[in-house]
């Protein structure tokens, strides 16, 4: 027996012009708004923000337009501002006022982003707070972990600094820990020191596949991490490697990471597409620096308009399958997004 059903889907994928005129549902707001099939929420963006130490500081980032680093005081500020237009979440940098070799500014009890995190916390307890966690700003040599004689990254050795770093965090407050220098075993290692704490209700956003990426060259300036000899490409992945991205992504996931990363966000919009339909776990999507200051450099020069290729590239990471969406966009885009509804 003939289902009339069934003929009638096929009938509408096949049908062609004049019957099908997919315009027909674009020629008016109402309907295009209709049938959006992806749709951007304020609620779905992470800030991310760079703390310094000191009183009312708000130290411009050059090639970042629009950022910059903010003291303590400042920052609260932020988050309220951030909180008002629907953003429900930061992501804290720390610049510590002294690094040493082995980044004792990033897990020491009284440190910037320890700080920061009770202070949010006090001023906006339903904020949630995300911590950064590696050494890479803490340390004089601007690696993301204790070196060798030869020069080397000493992974192991890294993992129980990093793992007293997020326990740091947590006890100030953090409501997420995100381990972001790319060592092996890292998510098993905070997860471990976290339980081991107390700290189960902590989660671990991973940056689970973090390429060795050009666009990180504003956040360096901002976070004064530029390593001071050598590069990371022993640790952070090859860009050209989505199999091994997947395989990143999946030792994350094992090791109890609760959201999966994928950074740079816009070169990698197929390995974002890969993870969700992979995981069940959220995915996050980081729009670095570079992609910001890129877009920021072309409406400067009168090159696009900055408000629809804002909200055209925040939307992109959205349909290529990512839940939270990390960007610097994330005030100017809500305010936006808050002005079309």
């Amino acid at each position: 027996m003939v289902d009339p059903f069934a003929l009638g889907r096929a009938d509408a994928e096949t049908a062609r012009f004049p019957q099908a005129r997919p315009r027909r549902l674009r020629r008016m707001p109402a309907l295009r708004d209709m049938m959006r099939e992806t749709s951007l929420r304020p609620a779905d963006f992470v800030y991310p923000v760079f703390v310094t130490p000191g009183r009312d500081a708000r130290i411009p980032i050059g090639p970042m337009p629009g950022q910059a680093q903010v003291s303590v005081d400042n920052l609260v500020r932020e988050g309220e501002e951030a909180a008002s237009l629907g953003i429900r979440a930061l992501l804290l940098f720390g610049l510590p006022p002294r690094k040493d070799a082995l980044g004792t500014g990033a897990y020491a009890p009284d440190g910037i982003v320890q700080e920061a995190v009770a202070a949010l916390k006090s001023a906006l307890p339903g904020l949630v707070v995300i911590t950064d966690v590696c050494l890479c700003e803490y340390t004089d040599h601007g690696h993301c972990g204790t070196l060798r004689a030869d020069g080397s990254i000493a992974n192991d050795e890294t993992l129980d600094l990093l793992a007293r770093t997020a326990v740091s965090h947590a006890e100030a407050g953090a409501d997420v820990v995100a381990p972001s220098a790319m060592m092996d075993g890292q998510v098993a290692a905070l997860r471990s020191a976290l339980d081991a704490g107390g700290w189960t209700d902590v989660a671990v956003m991973a940056y689970a596949s973090k390429m060795a990426s050009a666009f990180y060259g504003p956040f360096r300036a901002a976070a004064d991490s530029a390593p001071q000899s050598g590069d990371r490409k022993s640790h952070q992945m090859d860009g050209a490697n989505a199999r091994e991205a997947m395989r990143e992504l999946r030792q994350d996931a094992a090791e109890g990471a609760d959201i999966l990363m994928v950074k740079p966000a816009l070169a990698y919009l197929d390995i974002i597409a890969r993870a969700r339909g992979a995981f069940d776990l959220p995915i996050a999507a980081y729009n670095v620096s570079g992609e910001y200051a890129m877009l920021r450099a072309a409406a400067a020069n009168g090159w696009l308009d900055e408000r629809a290729a804002m909200l055209e590239t925040l939307t992109s990471i959205k349909r290529a399958g990512a839940d939270v969406i990390i960007t610097y966009f994330a005030k100017d885009a809500a305010r936006l997004l808050r002005e079309e509804a």
